[in-house]
C-alpha cells in the first residue's frame, strides 16, 4: 500500500511514520510506499528508510500533483497552530482551510478516475469545544458536546470536520477525524502553538533549563503522550465504518490533569530542585486563549476502539524521558536529571 503523512517531518507526523514502517502494515495491507510532505525534511532516520519520499514546500503547493497518485491511505496532520493563527489569521485560513479543501480535492478527482476511495484520518483538536453563552459549558467535553470553538484554529479544525464528513458522504473518501488533546511531552523547541507550555514546564527543567507558566496551577486540561496520539490515530484508521458507529469525529482519550499536579508529577519523577526550575509568570494571551479549552475530556467511543489514557502524570513524563534516552543528545535534553 502507499501512504501520504501531510506533516510528517513534524513530531508527531515523525513518530507516526516510524511506528507504521516498524509494523510494516496498515489494516491488514503491507505498506510498501510513504510519501511524506512538510514544509521541511523529515529526520534522517526515515530519510533512510527506502519506503520513504520526502516532499519539501508548502502543502497547498502540492496538492495538486496528488491527482495522479494512488494513496490507500492519508494521514492529514500539517497545520498551523493555535498561536499562529491568532497571530496571522491569513496563515492559518491557508495552511489549515485552503490547503486541506486542496488536499480534499485532488483525493476526490482521483477517485473520480480510479474509482479507488482512500481512507482519510484527520488530525482535529479538543479545541473544537469551547464556552458557549446559550449552553452551561460543561468544562470535560465529550463525544456528545456540542463544540463552540472560541479559537481561529479550532474554528478551523472544526470546519475541516466537517468537509472531510461530507467529502465521506458523497463516497469521494472514506474519512474519520480523530480530535487528539494535547501532546506532551513534546522534545525540542518551543512552537507557536498557544499549548507549547503545558510540555516546556517539563522539558526545560529536565534540560536544566528554568522556564515559566503563563496560567495558574488550578488550570486542568487533557493530556496525551505521544505514543498514546500516535495509536489512535493508528486505530482511528484501522476502525471499520461500523466500528465508528455513526459520527466521524471522536475523541481521543487524555488524562485530566491540572498544572499543579503536571508539576507534583515532576518533582516525584525527577526531584525537588527540578521542579524548582518552573516558576509563574500569567501571559494574558495565552491565558485567555486557554480558558477557552476544555478542562477535560472523555473518549467513550475511543474506549470502545480499546485505547485508554496513562493514569498518572508521572507515566507520561518517564515516556519523555525514555524516549530522551533512547536518542542521540540525551546528555543535553536530561542536564538537568545529572
Amino acid at each position: 500500500m502507499k501512504l501520504l503523512i501531510t506533516g510528517g517531518g513534524g513530531f508527531v507526523g515523525a513518530r507516526l511514520a516510524r511506528t507504521l514502517l516498524a509494523r510494516g502494515q496498515l489494516g491488514g495491507q503491507t505498506i510498501d510506499r510513504m510519501v511524506l510532505t512538510d514544509i521541511a525534511p523529515p529526520p534522517a532516520d526515515l530519510l533512510a528508510d527506502a519506503r520513504v519520499e520526502a516532499r519539501t514546500g508548502t502543502l497547498l503547493s502540492q496538492t495538486t500533483a496528488f491527482e495522479g497518485e494512488d494513496f490507500d491511505g492519508v494521514f492529514h496532520l500539517a497545520s498551523a497552530v493555535s498561536g499562529e493563527c491568532e497571530l496571522d489569521f491569513e496563515l492559518g485560513l491557508r495552511s489549515n482551510l485552503d490547503s486541506t479543501r486542496a488536499l480534499l480535492d485532488a483525493l476526490r478527482a482521483r477517485t473520480a478516475k480510479t474509482g479507488k476511495v482512500p481512507r482519510f484520518v484527520f488530525s482535529s483538536s479538543v479545541a473544537v469545544f469551547g464556552p458557549d453563552p446559550s449552553f452551561a459549558w460543561p468544562g470535560t467535553v465529550a463525544d456528545d458536546t456540542l463544540p463552540a470553538p472560541q479559537t481561529s484554529y479550532g474554528t478551523h479544525k472544526l470546519m475541516c470536520e466537517y468537509l472531510i464528513a461530507d467529502y465521506t458522504r458523497k463516497g469521494y473518501l472514506d474519512g474519520r477525524s480523530a480530535r487528539l488533546m494535547t501532546v506532551t511531552v513534546r522534545p525540542g523547541r518551543p512552537n507557536g502553538a498557544a499549548s507549547g507550555f503545558f510540555s516546556g514546564i517539563i522539558r526545560e527543567p529536565l534540560a536544566g533549563i528554568a522556564t515559566t507558566c503563563p496560567v495558574d496551577p488550578e488550570v486542568s486540561h487533557p493530556m496525551s503522550s505521544p505514543s498514546q496520539t500516535v495509536d489512535g490515530l493508528i486505530k482511528v484508521y484501522e476502525a471499520t465504518r461500523e466500528q465508528l458507529n455513526g459520527r466521524l469525529a471522536l475523541n481521543l482519550p487524555g488524562l485530566n490533569v491540572r498544572v499543579a499536579d503536571m508539576l507534583a508529577a515532576l518533582e516525584e519523577v525527577a526531584g525537588p530542585k527540578v521542579r524548582a526550575l518552573v516558576r509563574f509568570e500569567r501571559d494574558e494571551r495565552i491565558a485567555g486563549i486557554v480558558a477557552n479549552w476544555p478542562s477535560g475530556g472523555t473518549a467513550k467511543r475511543a474506549e470502545k476502539l480499546g485505547l485508554h489514557p496513562y493514569t498518572n502524570f508521572a507515566e507520561i513524563i518517564r515516556e519523555y524521558i525514555a524516549d530522551c534516552q533512547a536518542g542521540p543528545n540525551a546528555a543535553e535534553t536530561l542536564k538537568g536529571l545529572q
